[in-house]
């Protein structure tokens, strides 16, 4: 009777929808998937288009570019760092491979591979001044964020590419889908599973969140976090590179400004993906769910013909509303495991 009596069951904490909403709150990729989906029922309502097979493709394609540069900045913010130049390594890269195809000297995959290349060299850049002279990476990369812009404007030289000087039908291939998926999405699918997997079973994975969590402690385990740091730079240098070759097929026409403010939806995208700016915790999954949610804002926007000057606003409110959630659950955390401890 006793034991009958001692185990006393919360109503609801133990069903089925107890553990769903359980399982939303613990894990940030679940609860961006659940907010997309509640999301899209409620605008198809208004805009029934949303939900076309046209509209959605053009929204992946997009948001493949911006989950790209999400999966390297992912990295970076894993090691407590952030980069801030991503706008300009990809307006950069997008202008260098449209200036090489306009000649019409160059194959378009060797044009790709200078322009992946010169992405990789400017993130060695920012890897290499922030470990080196050991200077704060929001500062360094505050820098060549206007230092790689400005390199953009003397390549320009007051001009821009427009579509007629690329190759025939190279803009196309950001419509171009194998099996009726988004060649673009492919792409990004490819990359985001490959970072996932060197993080969760590689030794340098490893490597990026103890150095996340505790440099102290990473340097007593005999890792070296000046070089982590670095290699996650050039990472993010090279997938940054990736992305603005694919941001130029996608727009095909490439001003000196092209990617301008970019950088704040791409820390977005990691941010509210649930990668935590302390460091040392999150997903490259969780990033690119971000950016898909943050292109599906864009769009819900758009086709329910409302103000577009709102998005920066957006943008900012979700990262201030991540951290803050983050925040809030990291001292709930501390304070369990201190009522544990004191057991």
């Amino acid at each position: 009777m006793a034991a009958s009596t001692g185990a006393v069951r919360r109503p609801g904490r133990g069903g089925p929808v107890g553990r769903f909403v359980g399982g939303l709150g613990r894990s940030r990729e679940l609860t961006l998937v659940a907010l997309m989906i509640v999301m899209s029922a409620l605008v198809s309502i208004g805009a029934p288009q949303f939900l076309s097979f046209e509209n959605l493709s053009q929204v992946t394609a997009m948001a493949a570019i911006i989950a790209i540069a999400a999966v390297g900045e992912a990295m970076v913010v894993m090691t407590k760092n952030i980069d801030l130049s991503v706008e300009s390594v990809i307006g950069l890269v997008a202008f260098l491979v449209g200036l090489i195809l306009s000649g019409g000297n160059v194959p378009v995959p060797i044009a790709w591979l200078i322009g992946i290349g010169a992405g990789l060299l400017l993130g060695m850049v920012n890897g290499a001044v922030i470990t080196i002279f050991r200077i704060p990476a929001i500062v360094v990369t505050l820098g060549t964020l206007s230092i790689f812009r400005g390199l953009v404007f003397i390549l320009a030289g007051g001009k821009q590419i427009n579509l007629v000087d690329l190759p025939p039908g190279y803009a196309d291939l950001a419509t171009d889908a194998v099996l009726g998926i988004p060649v673009f999405v492919i792409v990004a699918a490819v990359i985001v599973a490959i970072a996932a997997l060197m993080l969760w079973k590689t030794h340098f994975g490893r490597q990026v969140y103890a150095v996340g969590s505790n440099v102290e402690a990473a340097a007593v385990l005999g890792i070296r976090s000046r070089l982590v740091t670095f290699a996650v730079f050039s990472l993010a240098g090279l997938l940054g590179g990736i992305a603005g070759v694919m941001w130029g097929i996608y727009f095909g026409t490439i001003y000196a400004t092209s990617a301008s403010g970019l950088s704040l939806q791409v820390v977005a995208a990691v941010v509210v993906g649930g990668v935590t700016i302390a460091g040392g915790a999150g997903t490259v999954v969780g990033a690119a769910l971000g950016a898909l949610f943050l292109a599906l804002i864009n769009n819900a926007l758009l086709v329910l013909q409302l103000p577009q000057e709102p998005l920066q606003a957006i943008y900012g409110a979700v990262i201030l509303v991540a951290v803050s959630a983050d925040a809030l659950l990291s001292r709930r955390q501390q304070r369990i495991a201190t009522a544990e401890a004191r057991r």
